[in-house]
């Protein structure tokens, strides 16, 4: 036996004590029921929280029921079967330091989920923006918030980084306001199409009457006159309103006669641009229109010949 065996031998001498059967069968059966058990009172306490309080909250309970009851049940096994748990704390004491070197991005999502968890800048199925990222919270995790895009996909994103970037919680709260900008022709009377856009928004159902929509001129621009149609709704039907009034004011539009402008191109040739004087001549043997030949300024001929030499006499 080499010098590296004894070591290990005698660890795992240390380590198991006895070698009973029937403790052998008592852990198997604990596992068999504890564990089922434990994930069942898990489930229950996550359900029954999330019903009085919030999802997020009912989910930090599930994990507070689950994670050391999973522990617990860890080292009731271990006892079953005889282990000694001094030798494996003091190597999961040295392991424990070696990865906590190792992972500080990991400790610092830690951290930073317990931040999230306390400060509740936003819930589970709460829509929330995070730089250029759109999508709804599926779950708030030690690591990391998993959110599902609209366009359902899944992203993963650090909770550091959300600790240390701008979040916007998009449905923190139950009404909305939809900013519409709609723009007229310099000849169209701003008044009268003021009374058509909030006639077009206190008929649409989704509307809120309080607070009311109202309508503000935004500026001149290139071709048109700026408006924008301020009107409030629940979160909920915001993007239903935001379609059903853009097709509406189209339609109104079009049957009042109020024009939606487009960019206009105005080009001015002025004098000192006039174009290259070009003369063209119809040539009667095969209808084509040809360009005059312009004559050679040493004076040949368009056939090559000299126009200077002398006639014959």
């Amino acid at each position: 036996m080499t010098g590296l065996e004894d070591p290990i031998l005698g660890f795992w001498q240390r380590l198991v004590r006895t070698e009973d059967p029937g403790a052998l069968l008592r852990a198997v059966l604990l596992l068999f029921v504890a564990v089922p058990a434990l994930m069942a009172a898990s489930r229950a306490i996550r359900g029954w929280v999330t019903r009085k309080y919030s999802a997020q909250q009912g989910m930090v309970a599930g994990k507070v029921i689950l994670y050391p009851g999973l522990v617990l049940l860890l080292i009731s096994v271990l006892q079953q079967l005889g282990f000694s748990l001094a030798p494996l704390l003091g190597a999961a004491g040295i392991v424990g330091i070696a990865v906590g070197f190792a992972s500080q991005t990991s400790v610092s999502n830690v951290i930073s989920g317990f931040f999230l968890i306390g400060e509740r800048p936003f819930e589970v199925d709460d829509l929330i923006q995070v730089g250029d990222t759109i999508g709804r919270v599926m779950s708030i995790d030690t690591l990391s918030v998993k959110l599902r895009t609209p366009d359902n996909r899944f992203v993963r994103i650090p909770n550091e980084t959300i600790v240390k970037s701008q979040v916007t919680t998009i449905t923190r709260f139950p009404i909305r306001r939809l900013d519409l900008n709609v723009g007229i022709a310099y000849r169209e009377d701003v008044g009268r199409v003021r009374e058509i856009l909030l006639e077009v928004a206190r008929a649409n159902p989704r509307a809120l009457m309080e607070p009311a929509p109202d309508l503000f001129v935004d500026g001149y621009g290139e071709s048109s006159v700026d408006l924008r149609l301020a009107v409030w709704t629940v979160r909920e039907n915001f993007l239903a309103l935001k379609s059903s009034l853009l097709q509406e004011i189209k339609e109104r539009f079009d049957s009042d006669g109020i024009e939606i402008p487009f960019p206009h191109r105005t080009l001015y040739v002025g004098s000192e641009s006039d174009p290259f004087p070009v003369r063209l001549e119809r040539e009667k043997s095969i209808g084509s229109i040809q360009a005059e030949p312009v004559p050679d300024p040493q004076g040949s001929e368009p056939d090559g010949s000299d126009s200077r030499r002398s006639e014959p006499r």
